[in-house]
């Protein structure tokens, strides 16, 4: 069944309007502000989540367990160090 040059013409131009439509919202969501408001909305979302604000939770909490460590660790290092020059330098006054 052949058509008609009319509905030919016709579909190009429906095509056309719906090209222009997309190319227009593609525009909208690619400017910056809209990106930073969907990326906002998007981890606003995932924070809600119960289970990721668990994973935050145990997260933080290793991150502050790891910080400690690493100060009592410092701190025994400088009381060692502090315990060596004494003891060198009480064995030096004899």
């Amino acid at each position: 069944m052949a058509r008609n040059i009319d509905d030919i013409q016709r579909d190009i131009e429906r095509t056309r309007r719906q090209l222009a439509s997309t190319l227009d919202e593609l525009a909208d969501r690619s400017k910056p502000a809209n990106v930073v408001a969907d990326a906002k909305r998007e981890a606003t979302t995932k924070l809600q989540d119960p289970t990721v604000q668990k994973i935050l939770a145990g997260v933080g909490v290793a991150v502050v367990g790891l910080i400690a460590l690493s100060v009592a660790r410092s701190n025994k290092k400088k009381n060692d160090i502090k315990e060596i020059q004494r003891l060198l330098s009480s064995r030096l006054e004899r």
